[in-house]
């Protein structure tokens, strides 16, 4: 099923609308809710938002009324008792949803959540050429020590191949990324230089991830149980999860994860064209505010579950 919010920058019923409809997909982990700022008119006619905010279900609209034409204007809603109201009430959106259910099943994940890694390529390295070798020898530097291991010391897990080689091939294909200097800088999901998402592993070294998918899937690459301590961009408010394997337990119990990618015409690596962009969030709606302020990201907000669910798919088998 395809969720998409639609609505301008900055506002205040979004947020409502975010978090209603995510209290009425409670109990459907895999379904993701893409978030698309609206910024003129011609945008508002083309993706079909008759006025802000508002919420697409396989691309329709299910509380569009007869000849209700698309607008940037402020939208409203009957609740259940008839009254005027800035979003659908969370048992109208729910109702909703199983209509689509009934008519439609379940759509195509959407193309900005890639639950594979380097869009659908997954992140196990090649066996051939020494890049498998390398690769897994760079993460497991980084599982004991948190840090990345100098090129020399690569050098017998490349052999007979050139480690410098090596190492340029695994980020040329966005493996890992290295400096001008050749230098480490990042294996995903670990970066060498702090960022938002610090990661504590059971009898082991702290490390940092590159964004929230990466941290989530950890735990199921090592085989420890992990404490995620990151924080949300938009409010500061401190977020934790503990994870072990397939199972987590996240505080605030409200936490999402927004995916999100710049929107640039060439793709490039991960690391500057997601990685900053895939936070945690206190709640659906401070994520929904997030996005609503940064109309250059597109993306969405996916549940707990289904968040871990991802990290696993694109990590769980690096150290196989």
């Amino acid at each position: 099923m395809q969720l998409t919010v639609l609505a301008v920058g900055d506002c205040p019923n979004a947020p409502v609308l975010t978090d209603r409809l995510l209290n009425a997909l409670h109990g459907r982990e895999c379904v993701p809710v893409a978030y698309e700022v609206i910024s003129d008119e011609s945008q508002a006619v083309s993706s079909g938002m008759r006025g802000s905010p508002t919420l697409l279900i396989n691309g329709a609209d299910p509380f569009a009324t007869p000849g209700q034409l698309p607008a940037m204007s402020c939208r409203l809603y009957r609740d259940d008792s008839g009254q005027a109201a800035g979003a659908p009430s969370v048992t109208q959106i729910r109702l909703a949803i199983e209509r689509a259910e009934m008519v439609a099943g379940y759509a195509a994940e959407p193309t900005w959540l890639d639950s594979l890694g380097r869009a659908g390529r997954g992140r196990v390295a090649p066996s051939e050429r020494g890049l498998r070798a390398v690769h897994q020898a760079v993460l497991q530097s980084f599982v004991r020590t948190g840090v990345p291991p100098d090129t020399t010391s690569l050098a017998e897990h490349a052999a007979p191949f050139d480690v410098t080689e090596v190492l340029a091939e695994l980020a040329g294909n966005d493996f890992l990324c290295v400096d001008q200097a050749g230098r480490i800088t990042a294996a995903y999901p670990f970066s060498a230089r702090p960022t938002r998402h610090r990661v504590r592993l059971a009898d082991d070294a702290a490390v940092f991830a590159m964004c929230a998918i990466d941290a989530l899937g950890i735990s199921a690459m090592t085989g420890r149980s992990i404490e995620i301590e990151s924080a949300d961009p938009s409010t500061g408010q401190p977020i934790r999860v503990h994870v072990e394997g397939a199972t987590s337990t996240w505080h605030p119990a409200t936490a999402v994860v927004y995916v999100g990618r710049a929107r640039v015409e060439c793709a490039g690596p991960s690391a500057s064209v997601c990685c900053e962009h895939m936070n945690f969030f206190t709640t659906g709606g401070t994520a929904a505010a997030w996005a609503g302020c940064h109309p250059e990201i597109r993306g969405g907000i996916v549940t707990q579950g289904h968040a871990l669910q991802v990290g696993i798919g694109i990590f769980g088998e690096l150290l196989s």
